[in-house]
């Protein structure tokens, strides 16, 4: 058998997590998969694999292996990929996973207009506030914030942009419940919780003058698993909630929402990132993609600063007292 044939038939199967999978990509059969792995465990003279009626994983020298592969197999096909030619051209599959409001509302139109600039590369693109696992799960890309997730050394974090948590309600709610002055009003304002963070822990994470006043249990029986679910409560008046500017920084720009209580809970960085995999020489689709988002996040429309939230803060402040 050969042997490079075999090295990319495991890494496809730790990839893809089963035999099946892999030997679809592959466009061989399952057996002819399996048989291919034992080839390699034959030569190694080392189990690579557990297998189980359900899935595959690596074995621990299988995983040790299969990342030095994956790095071997990537520089391998760049150099085929450049030979003749003064660049890589950025060209197959590309994975990416990226949090889902977030994507929904900025990372979707950068993916189309990516797609289109390079018509080699094809995107599949994940929308999931859920934090992956980029080598385990085969995954290039992933938008992150803050940034989770990096629990290996081998996952480099590129700076995209940076939003700002902030408290907010809409104009219609405060009108009906009248707007907090103090952080203590906040006990008789109704919260939309975010089920991945609840308004009282962003709350009580604030800094500045104030902040210890915060630890409160906000009010309100409502509480979404999505942050876009959540936008579209606030923006029907449910309540006050602890929101970032990469998904309402447009509403908050246009009047839709109003921030709250700026210098007692001020506006709270949150970074948006770019992970992935590192390696000596990254791949050119990996690597264009990054750099485009990169790019296109630099605008700074996209993030209103803190001197904006303040701002539209005192218009509104202006407003009520009006």
């Amino acid at each position: 058998m050969d042997t490079l044939v075999s090295m990319n038939v495991f890494r496809q199967v730790v990839e893809a997590g089963s035999f099946v999978a892999a030997a679809e990509r592959l466009g061989m059969s399952a057996a002819m998969a399996s048989k291919h792995v034992a080839h390699l465990e034959q030569q190694l003279g080392a189990r690579l694999l557990n297998r189980t009626t359900r899935r595959v994983a690596p074995t621990e020298a299988g995983r040790e292996y299969y990342e030095r592969l994956a790095l071997a197999l990537t520089e391998l096909d760049e150099a085929g990929q450049a030979v003749g030619a003064a660049s890589v051209v950025p060209q197959g599959r590309l994975r990416v996973s990226s949090l889902t409001a977030f994507g929904l509302r900025h990372v979707m139109g950068a993916v189309a207009d990516y797609a289109a600039d390079f018509p080699q590369v094809t995107v599949d693109i994940t929308l999931s506030d859920r934090v992956v696992e980029l080598i385990d799960e085969g995954f290039d890309v992933a938008i992150r914030a803050a940034p989770s997730g990096l629990k290996s050394s081998s996952l480099i974090a590129r700076p995209l942009a940076t939003a700002h948590i902030v408290l907010c309600a809409a104009p219609d709610y405060l009108r009906r419940h009248g707007m907090p002055q103090t952080v203590a009003d906040l006990a008789r304002h109704r919260f939309v919780q975010y089920a991945g963070a609840s308004a009282q822990e962003l709350a009580l994470s604030a800094d500045g003058p104030g902040a210890s006043a915060a630890k409160l249990k906000p009010g309100g029986n409502l509480i979404v698993n999505h942050l876009e679910a959540l936008r579209v409560v606030m923006l029907q008046g449910g309540g006050l909630s602890m929101l970032g500017t990469e998904v309402v920084g447009d509403d908050i720009a246009e009047g839709r929402l109003v921030p709250l209580l700026v210098d007692a809970l001020p506006p709270r960085e949150l970074p948006i990132y770019a992970v992935y995999a590192s390696r000596r020489h990254l791949s050119a689709k990996v690597r264009s993609f990054v750099d485009f988002l990169a790019a296109r996040f630099s605008a700074r429309e996209l993030w209103p600063d803190v001197a904006a939230i303040r701002a539209a803060a005192a218009r509104a402040q202006r407003d009520f007292e009006a």
